[in-house]
Formats: structure tokens, C-alpha cells, sequence
């Protein structure tokens, strides 16, 4: 077979080898020398294409000339000095300095693009049919963020099809490309012969906005609904409607979406379908085996289009990020290997399955020619697909072979194109990349015919693997990945999970002193936000009697706690991890039912309590071990950290596991004991978290509950002089009134009390003129309503450059207005009630009173349910800086906008707040971003992203100014806040002798 395969591997490339290089390798043009210089350079690579992905929305000279001059032609860029000389060179001004700049990338653009304009497609269509290359058209933009661009999305492809047929209706005769041979079945929908020279690609996420992985249902119940018009139309037109394939995390939608769809007896029979799927994922093979016996019992002909793979950077990046498995190979010759045995496979069914080869590797189109004369195929049983500008050689070759060939054509704008454009130079700039070695680097034709199968076998390394960050912190610490919930066995469990809390509702709660259950004579009820009828649960009202007993408990277990060691005090805490780990669903699930929270943000809240139990564990390990100031010949001298005492933790409803365990073990590690003191909103999650505090098998008195009110057991123990410190998160009203408190020294107090203090924020996210609308909509909606903006981190001012303002403010709208609104408990959902009644009349009194204050741009419609706390998602618009929109902390679905003339403007209006919490900025400037970086004022920073979310480790949490005290929670200095310095320093000298180290 390798003989075989190295024969049709020399014929092609012999065929090749007669036609021009494509424009983008040619030694003599400005395209060949900017990927000359990319693949070189691999600073200049990701600078240059970075411009060219915001070139489009830049909307004048000035604003090219700035970009280009920041990107390509600064000193912060490294950039080699020969390629520095060459880009201040007269020569190449013309081209890439000069005016012609946007031209230039236009024309970069068309060469793997068809453009917008009905002529043209139809033209160059029509010039591909003409050389017997068939075609499928896929239409770019399919970055939808509402429901009226999901509309208008299916609407250009009904007009597409409309098109296509009326067009090549009109050409002479049929595309050879798009004939297959007879072949001898009686099912007409198994049949060969002449297929439909009309062909259309789409990627399914474009079809519905709010695709959401823990409601697949809902996904393919609405995206059923708009494709139907789309392949009713098809079917009219006898057209092809082929499914792209996308990120990993859409895979299975889409796979589930098209077997349901073509299973319904309106589509059969037809039109006739495909879809795409990605050699690079590792389970590529199940799905196809599994897509092959669906065919077979549906009786239906399917069309593989297999293809390497275009994202494999991003799937990787992303799960490492979230800590998942890397679903794609990690060598690009185990991708080649899986993409000649899925070849193989598909064309042993050729009975069923109709091959569509995705390929520009000519060692993987030999191979293919190779087998299918091995099983006697005719070379027009299956076809060679390839990408619009980028193959003409290998088109031409395999025409000329006889063979079948179709081009994956792209059209659209030049903007929501340029994601295409960009992923198609890194393709061609790629180490890996087939077209690269032949046309630029020159490799043999043995070394490109190599099989894959050998390479994977021996490659112990990848170019492309992706190399740990330096300057990473070294700590025994992982975090614990978020679930995926596309995997319909992690939804299952939240299904159970919910069912399992429901069945233990309106139970009491005790308070727990010293790992005694303590019932009151007092229970105060917590209800579902979504259901104020229904009674989590009773919590125990505690008395000062109770929170007397409380303190005396901690003030006796300490001294023995903080005389254990390090290691056992960790461990404890790693045991604690464990234990909310196997509780996981059941902590998600009440976290819904009590706190109002959907899946996502569940789920969240319970991975960032695992998260601080083992990052304060590893990071207590680190600073519990004594620390050399400084060596000093015959002295030693080493800093010690020691437990400050015992202290209260005073924890919000909002994240009511992550804080109230985060603080907890902070101090607790540390060697203090600690009183908790939940928020009255959320007590049997606290309660169920005791519940494993006592299973983990901390002594008595480390760790206490105490439930109530705040204003009597709190305030006592804020105000009691034997309190050593506090640590709280909540409002600053109340932030205020217990920093003032801890500071007063009362008689018989031996401490000065520390106080860790983290308050609200008002927070502000920029977009500039340049910014990535399509992130920065999605990030903006993210920040602003993810949990009804109930997080200490929610996006409250948006501050919009004018240049951008008008189309960035309707798409937003739009986007908002297509969120689902209701219970958190129904999966999908993305807002949810208010916490509760209070907060419901706050904040809608808050909205009221906007109205005289700004422009109410929109409002969302919440469920008309009474016995919910909704509270309907607000934006108001051309906020005014001095409003109270603007300035006061709301803690509520509502976002203010504010238009600003500048850049210095936008900064400006930024900073102009009592609160430093968090801050954002989406800007493809990189001088603007530096500004933001050096003069924004807040705690947490996020660039390109939305502002919530921080993870622990990762993005150490805490503002400063009204928001806080400076603490940075989940970052490896909070410890410090529990504990006191000591300095020990010993004369190591005994009449002039010292120990080897000291001496």
C-alpha cells in the first residue's frame, strides 16, 4: 500500500509542479513576502495578523496609520532587525505603510473569499463550474449574539439558495464534479448519478443565539424551527445542505440536531445532506461509526465531508483553561494518521456514505487514491474537497486525475470575515502546514509523503504544543474544572441532585457549637427566590447567649488548633475539598433552589469553594515553612507567621458557598478558629457545609455556626473585645459600619482587631472604537446580567466610544432582549429572580427614579409569576456621569451606559468612582490597552474578556478605595491577613564557632 500510495503521491505532485505557486508563497509578490516574514518571525506573525483582523473597523487614514504604526512599528515589539529595516523601507511604504494598506488586505481577503455582491459570487461560481469544479457556498458571520441576527442569518441563506438555483439554471451544461456514477440500488435515496450543482454549508450556532450546554433541548428545538424554511426550500430546489462543524463544545448538538432533523418525515427523503466532521477530535471515529449506523437504519445516503480540523489552538487553549481534556490530538501526524484511517473507513461504506475528502496534504489524497483502487472504487464515487484559494494547483491535479472536486467557498463582508481570513493564514504560516512546506520551505517530496502512522509513532515533541507560562507560581495546586455539561450525564446529575434536595425541604437547621447541635426557640424560614411559597428550609436563630457560647468554644479549641501542624491543619482542609467534591451536584442544586442561581453559576459557586479549601491548604504548606530573611555569617534569621487568634466571618448571599468557605479557610488553615455567620438569605447552604466540616473531622470549636440575624449576633461579635479580627463581604453600607466598629478599643481588649474587608463595586467597561463587537456584546451581556449583576463584580457602567456607540448600543439591546428569563432551576435560563423581596422593591424603585434621570432604552418582560422576586433586566442610556445610574452601587439587573468623545474621555469617566472592585476594557489598540492597564483604576483588571468570574489562584479577587481593604482573596498573600509576623534571630556564634550554614 505505501508503494501505492508514494505512485499517486508523485502523479500529483508532478501535475502540481506545472501550475503557478499560489500568490500567497510567490517569492515576487507583497503577499509572499509578508508570510515569509510570518513564518520567520514569529513576533511579526502575530502582530501583523492581529492588524489585520482589526483593520475592517477602522474608518480612517489616521486611524490605519496609528494601528499599524502600533502594532508593527514600535520598540516594544521585538521584531528582528532585518524585518524592522525592511518595514521602514521606501519599497515596501507603497504596500503595507502607504495608503494602499486596506486595499492590500481587501485583496488578501478576496483571495480566499468571495465577496458580497451577487455578481461577483455568481461570477467567479461560474468560472469554477467552467473548469468542472463543483462548489459549496458558506455564508461568514455566523457570530450571532441575538435573535434578530439569527433571523436574519437563515434569511440570507433562503436568499442564497434562490440565487444559486436561478443561476445555474443557466449554465450550459452540468459541473463533471457534480456527477457520480450510477449506482445499481433500488432505493432512490441511495442513488448516484448527477447531484444537484446547487450546495450550501452552514454552521448551526448561527441559527439560535442562546445555545446554551445545559439545554440542549431547547437548542434543537430552535434550531429545528429555522432550519426547516431553509431545507423545505432546499428540497423545492433540489439543493444540497451539507452541516459545518465548529468548536468542540457544539459537536454533539450538532450531531444530535442532524440526525433528529432528517429523521423527521417532511425531510426523509430529502433534501440531501451532509456534514462535517474533524479528524483532530479523538472521538471523531465513535461519532462516525455512530453517524454510519444511523444512515443505515434511516436508509439514507449521508455525505462525510472529513477535514483535518481548523482549531486546534483554541480547543486546546480552552481546555486547558478549564481544566478538561484536550479533546484534539496533540500531533498534528496523529491527526493525519486518524484522517487516513477515517478516509479508509468511509470509503468501505461507500454503500452509504459519500466521501468528501477535506484535504490539501497530498500524502493524504495519495493515500485515498490509493485505497479506493485497492477496493475497485471508480475515482467518482467520492470527492476531493478544498478551500477557495488556497488549492489551485492540487485542484487542477486532481481534475486532471479525473476526480471529483469541490471548493469550499465563503461570502460575506469583509468584517465578520476576517476571523475566516485570519484562521486560513495561520493555516498557511502553520510549522505544520502542508501548503507551507511545498510552496515556501521547500521539504521533498519524500519528506511530504512520509506516512503520518510512522511520524506519530516517533514524535515525542510538537511544535505546536503549547508551552507553560513563565514566572508561573510554584504551589501544590490545582483547580477543579467546571462541568461540562454538554456531556448529558453531568446534566443528569443536577436533575437528580435537584430532585434529591427537594425531597429534604423545610427541615431545621441547628446552630453547631463546638460540633453540637444547637436548636433555638426561633427558626426563620428561607425561601426559594423563584417560589417565595416554598420553604427550603428552617434555619435556628441564634441568641447573644449563643454567640457568647460560640466565642468561648473557639477561645478554647485555638491554642490546641493552632499547635497542630501545618500539614494536619492542610490535610483537613484537602478532606474538606473532597467532601464538597463528592457533594458536588447536591451543593449545585440546593445553591439553585436557595440562592436563585442557574446551572453555570451554581456550579461555579461550588467549584470555587473547592478551590479555596486546596488553594489555602498548598498555600499554608508554603508560608508555614520558616523563611530566611537574609544569611549572615554566625546568625540566623527567619521570619515565622503565627495565627492571630479566633475571628468572625461574615459572609453574603451571593456567593454563598465560595466566600463563606473561602474566608472559613483561610483563617481556619491559618491556626485561628473561627465563628461563621452566613447571610439570613442562604443559611442551609451554610448548614450543609457544617454538616461536612463535622464529617471531615475538624476538633470541636475550630469551626462554629451561628444563624440570625446580623444586626444582633453579628454586630456582638464585631464589637467583643476578645474578637481578634473580622472578616466580611457584603454591602459597603454595612462594610462601613464594621470597620468603625473593629476600630474602637474597649477596655480589656488585647488585640488590635484586623479587619478584612471586601465591599461592593461600581464597575465600568470600556469599548473603544476598535474593539471586537462580537466578544464585546457577548462579554457586556455576560457582565451585566449573569446572575442578575448580584455579584460584587458586575458590569454597572458601560462607557461606549462614540465612534462605536450607536451600532454597538442595538446590537447590545438586541442580544439582551434575547436572553431567557425565568427560574435558574430550568437549565438555559440566564435570568433569574432577585434574592429576594427586599432587593426586588430596591431595585425596581432604583429603575423608577432612572427614568427621570436617563433615556430607559430597554427593559426586559420577566414571568408574570407573584410569587417570584423577578426583577426585569434594565438599560438605560446617555447616562449622565452625576446621575445615581451612574454613580450609585445598584446590585441589580441594571446597566447604564454613557457615551464618551474619546479615549481620555472614556478613562476619565471610568475612574470617576468612590469604588476600585473590577474594571474592563475591549479595544484592539495596543497603546490604548497599556493606558488601561497603567491608569484604570480597580482591583481586578479584565481586558478582552467580560469582568466577572474571577478563579482562585488565577485572578487573586479584591478591590480597594469604598470596595475594599486591598485583600486579593484566592492569591497567595490573603493568608497573611489571619496571621501575625515574627522575627526570630539567634547568635549562631559559641566562642568564634558557628555551624557550617551560619558561618
Amino acid at each position: 500500500m505505501e508503494s501505492s500510495v508514494r505512485q499517486w503521491g508523485e502523479k500529483v505532485f508532478t501535475l502540481m509542479d506545472a501550475a503557478e505557486p499560489p500568490s500567497l508563497f510567490s517569492a515576487r509578490g507583497f503577499y509572499g513576502a509578508l508570510m515569509d516574514w510570518a513564518m520567520k518571525d514569529e513576533q511579526f506573525k502575530v502582530q501583523l495578523f492581529r492588524f489585520v483582523d482589526v483593520l475592517p473597523t477602522l474608518t480612517s487614514a489616521s486611524e490605519v496609520s496609528r494601528h499599524l504604526t502600533e502594532y508593527l512599528d514600535n520598540d516594544q515589539v521585538k521584531l528582528s532587525p532585518a524585518l524592522r529595516v525592511a518595514l521602514k523601507a521606501t519599497s515596501f511604504a507603497g504596500g503595507l505603510l502607504g495608503g494602499g494598506i486596506r486595499s492590500q488586505v481587501t485583496g488578501m481577503a478576496r483571495m480566499f473569499m468571495l465577496g458580497n455582491n451577487d455578481r461577483e459570487i455568481v461570477s467567479i461560481l461560474k468560472k469554477l463550474h467552467d473548469q468542472d469544479a463543483a462548489f459549496t457556498v458558506d455564508v461568514l458571520g455566523e457570530a450571532v449574539v441575538s435573535e434578530k441576527e439569527a433571523d436574519d442569518y437563515a434569511a440570507r441563506y433562503l436568499n442564497l439558495l434562490d440565487l444559486l438555483a436561478r443561476e445555474t439554471a443557466r449554465w450550459p451544461h452540468p459541473c463533471k464534479s457534480d456527477l457520480a456514477p450510477m449506482r445499481e440500488v433500488a432505493s432512490a435515496s441511495l442513488s448516484g448519478g448527477a447531484a444537484t450543482g446547487v450546495n450550501v454549508s452552514l454552521k448551526i450556532s448561527a441559527f439560535y443565539s442562546q445555545i446554551h450546554s445545559t439545554d440542549p433541548d431547547t437548542a434543537i428545538e430552535k434550531l429545528c424551527a429555522r432550519l426547516r424554511p431553509v431545507l423545505r426550500r432546499a428540497r423545492e430546489l433540489s439543493a444540497f445542505i451539507n452541516f459545518d462543524m465548529e468548536s468542540y463544545t457544539a459537536k454533539d448538538l450538532t450531531l444530535r440536531l442532524f440526525k433528529t432533523i432528517f429523521s423527521e418525515p417532511e425531510f426523509a427523503d430529502g433534501p440531501e445532506c451532509g456534514l462535517a466532521l474533524q479528524a483532530y477530535l479523538k472521538d471523531c471515529d465513535a461519532d462516525l461509526r455512530d453517524l454510519t449506523a444511523w444512515a443505515r437504519a434511516q436508509n439514507r445516503r449521508v455525505t462525510v465531508r472529513l477535514v483535518k480540523g481548523a482549531y486546534w489552538d483554541y480547543e486546546t487553549v480552552i481546555a486547558r483553561q478549564r481544566g478538561w481534556p484536550e479533546p484534539v490530538f496533540s500531533h498534528k501526524a496523529e491527526t493525519d494518521a486518524n484522517f487516513e484511517k477515517l478516509s479508509l473507513y468511509l470509503l468501505e461504506n461507500s454503500e452509504i456514505l459519500t466521501a468528501a475528502l477535506g484535504t490539501h496534504n497530498v500524502r493524504s489524497v495519495a493515500h485515498a487514491l490509493a485505497q479506493a483502487e485497492r477496493l475497485g472504487l471508480d475515482r467518482r464515487d467520492f470527492e476531493f474537497q478544498v478551500l477557495y484559494g488556497m488549492a489551485d494547483a492540487l485542484r487542477a491535479a486532481l481534475l486532471q486525475l479525473g476526480c471529483r472536486v469541490r471548493e469550499y467557498c465563503p461570502v460575506g463582508e469583509l468584517l465578520p470575515g476576517m476571523a475566516y481570513l485570519v484562521r486560513r493564514l495561520l493555516e498557511n504560516t502553520s510549522n505544520e502546514g502542508f501548503l507551507a512546506n511545498k510552496f515556501a520551505k521547500g521539504a521533498s517530496r519524500e519528506a511530504l509523503l512520509q506516512n503520518p502512522l510512522t511520524l506519530a509513532s516517533g514524535s515525542g515533541t510538537d511544535s505546536r504544543s503549547l508551552a507553560p507560562g513563565k514566572g508561573d507560581p510554584i504551589l501544590e495546586f490545582k483547580n477543579e474544572p467546571l462541568i461540562d455539561f454538554t456531556i448529558a450525564e453531568e446534566r443528569e446529575k443536577i436533575r437528580a441532585a435537584l430532585g434529591a434536595v427537594r425531597a429534604k425541604l423545610e427541615r431545621k437547621h441547628p446552630l453547631v457549637i463546638e460540633r453540637a447541635r444547637i436548636e433555638t426557640h426561633e427558626w426563620t424560614p428561607s425561601l426559594n427566590p423563584a417560589n417565595q411559597s416554598e420553604v427550603i428550609g428552617y434555619s435556628a436563630r441564634a441568641t447573644i447567649a449563643n454567640a457568647e457560647a460560640a466565642l468561648a468554644a473557639a477561645r478554647k479549641a485555638q491554642p490546641r488548633w493552632a499547635r497542630t501542624s501545618v500539614d494536619d491543619r492542610a490535610t483537613l482542609f484537602n478532606k474538606l475539598a473532597g467532601l464538597l467534591r463528592r457533594e458536588r451536584a447536591v451543593l449545585t442544586a440546593l445553591e439553585i433552589l436557595e440562592a436563585g442561581k442557574n446551572w453555570t453559576e451554581a456550579d461555579a459557586d461550588v467549584v470555587e469553594a473547592i478551590d479555596f479549601c486546596d488553594f489555602y491548604a498548598a498555600a499554608m504548606r508554603d508560608l508555614g515553612q520558616p523563611k530566611r530573611t537574609q544569611f549572615v555569617p554566625g546568625e540566623s534569621n527567619f521570619q515565622h507567621w503565627s495565627p492571630r487568634g479566633v475571628g468572625v466571618i461574615i459572609s453574603p448571599w451571593n456567593f454563598p458557598l465560595a466566600i463563606l468557605t473561602g474566608m472559613m479557610s483561610a483563617a481556619a488553615v491559618a491556626g485561628n478558629a473561627v465563628i461563621i455567620k452566613p447571610s439570613e438569605q442562604t443559611p442551609v447552604i451554610a448548614s450543609r457545609l457544617m454538616d461536612l466540616v463535622i464529617e471531615a473531622g475538624f476538633p470541636a470549636g475550630v469551626i462554629n455556626l451561628l444563624t440570625g440575624r446580623g444586626s444582633e449576633i453579628g454586630n456582638h461579635l464585631v464589637a467583643h473585645p476578645q474578637m481578634d479580627f473580622i472578616a466580611f463581604t457584603g454591602s459597603m453600607e454595612v462594610g462601613l459600619k464594621i470597620w468603625e466598629t473593629a476600630g474602637r478599643t474597649l477596655p480589656g481588649q488585647p488585640n488590635l482587631k484586623k479587619m478584612v474587608c471586601e465591599m461592593g463595586g461600581k464597575n465600568a467597561l470600556i469599548i473603544d472604537s476598535d474593539a471586537d463587537l462580537d466578544e464585546a456584546v457577548a462579554g457586556t451581556v455576560q457582565s451585566a446580567f449573569s446572575y442578575n449583576g448580584q455579584k460584587c463584580s458586575a458590569l454597572s457602567r458601560l462607557i461606549v466610544l462614540a465612534d462605536n456607540y450607536d451600532k454597538f448600543v442595538e446590537r447590545l439591546i438586541a442580544a439582551a432582549a434575547s436572553l431567557r428569563i425565568g427560574p435558574g432551576e430550568l437549565p438555559g435560563n440566564m435570568i433569574g429572580p432577585v434574592i429576594d423581596r427586599t432587593s426586588q422593591k430596591r431595585i425596581l424603585g432604583v429603575i423608577e427614579a432612572g427614568k427621570a434621570e436617563a433615556r430607559l432604552a430597554w427593559q426586559g418582560q420577566v414571568p408574570d409569576d407573584p410569587n417570584a422576586c423577578h426583577v426585569p433586566p434594565t438599560i438605560f442610556t446617555e447616562v449622565p456621569p452625576s446621575s445615581r445610574l451612574f454613580r450609585d452601587e445598584i446590585f441589580g439587573p441594571v446597566l447604564s451606559i454613557t457615551r464618551a468623545k474619546d479615549f481620555d474621555e472614556a478613562m476619565a469617566l471610568a475612574n470617576d468612582s468612590r469604588f476600585a472592585l473590577t474594571g474592563g476594557l475591549y479595544s484592539r489598540s495596543p497603546v490604548n490597552i497599556e493606558r488601561a492597564k497603567a491608569e484604570m483604576v480597580c482591583g481586578n483588571l479584565y481586558i478582552n474578556r467580560g469582568i466577572t468570574g474571577a478563579i482562585v489562584g488565577r485572578q487573586p479577587f479584591g478591590g480597594f478605595k469604598m470596595s475594599g481593604g486591598g485583600t486579593k482573596a484566592g492569591g497567595l498573600e490573603y493568608l497573611q491577613n489571619f496571621l501575625v509576623p515574627r522575627v526570630i534571630t539567634e547568635n549562631c556564634l559559641r566562642r568564634g564557632f558557628a555551624p557550617a550554614e551560619e558561618s
